[in-house]
């Protein structure tokens, strides 16, 4: 079966120097913009827990909001770790070349609903432990973009892996899906093939 949240990954591997060298500098603007957006997506996580307490699924509306931040979220993550090469958008309505599907909204039992913070520590864990991996990654693949000008492959598909996982988490916690995170290895779509070195 597949989940609910899905990596789509369309990336060619190729990387631009001169933007790998000052990805961090470029990125401040969508670390603000998530920041703004996180603050309302945290009002809007409390109001859909308790629409999906009472009707047990999360409106469409709210559903919508909630899965747009993920997306964007995912492809400000894909940029900032290298895992992509374009700017983002700042909608998260673009298509991007690490991109994510999410599910229409639907019926979640209300007891799961209830205790969805406590039965959401286990992933928010694993996807901490996640990031200490990827810090390690990025910083080694920043060097390998900047010397080749490209990605190695295995690299960003471990890359693509952990921003699966993190979305999904995301998507668990805010009530989004009640699918659980999976920590199936492979990708949900195949890669597309890069350049060969």
């Amino acid at each position: 079966m597949e989940h609910a949240v899905t990596l789509v990954v369309t990336d060619d591997l190729r990387r631009s120097r001169l933007t790998v060298f000052f990805r961090l500098l470029l990125a401040i603007p969508h670390f603000i913009w998530l920041c703004l957006w996180g603050i309302a997506v945290w009002f809007v996580v409390i109001i859909s827990w308790f629409a999906a307490l009472f009707t047990k699924r999360v409106p469409d509306g709210l559903h919508g909001f909630l899965a747009g931040y993920i997306r964007y979220q995912v492809h400000v993550y894909a940029y900032l770790t290298l895992a992509a090469n374009p700017y983002p958008g700042f909608s998260g309505g673009d298509s991007y070349p690490i991109d994510v599907r999410i599910a229409p909204p639907a019926e979640q039992g209300r007891l799961g609903v209830f205790f969805r913070t406590l039965l959401a520590i286990p992933a928010l864990v694993i996807s901490s432990a996640m990031n200490s991996l990827v810090e390690i990654l990025v910083f080694f693949g920043w060097f390998v973009c900047l010397f080749l000008g490209r990605m190695p492959e295995g690299m960003r598909n471990l890359l693509a892996f952990t921003i699966r996982y993190h979305a999904q988490t995301q998507a668990y916690y805010s009530l989004v899906t009640s699918q659980y995170p999976s920590l199936n290895v492979g990708l949900d779509a195949a890669p597309a093939s890069g350049p060969t070195a």
